[in-house]
């Protein structure tokens, strides 16, 4: 697995659907869903994160295009 932080935000959010499809299977042993369920937590927070800072970058345009420190 590779570092979370490294990763870009289509990357993670991929690993987080083939988690979610994984746990939903119902097919995983107890301690590999506990496992890939923590990973999942992490992928969500470092997505979450970064859409947190595109909507901050997105949010500093002016309508002619300029960014403007908040």
């Amino acid at each position: 697995m590779s570092d979370i932080n490294e990763l870009s935000f289509e990357k993670a959010y991929e690993e987080l659907e083939d988690i979610i499809s994984k746990l939903e299977s119902g097919d995983l042993p107890l301690e590999e869903s506990v496992t890939l369920f923590e990973r999942g937590r992490q992928l969500s927070e470092h997505c979450q994160t970064l859409l947190d800072k595109a909507e901050l970058r997105v949010s500093q345009l002016t309508a002619d295009g300029r960014v403007e420190p908040l």
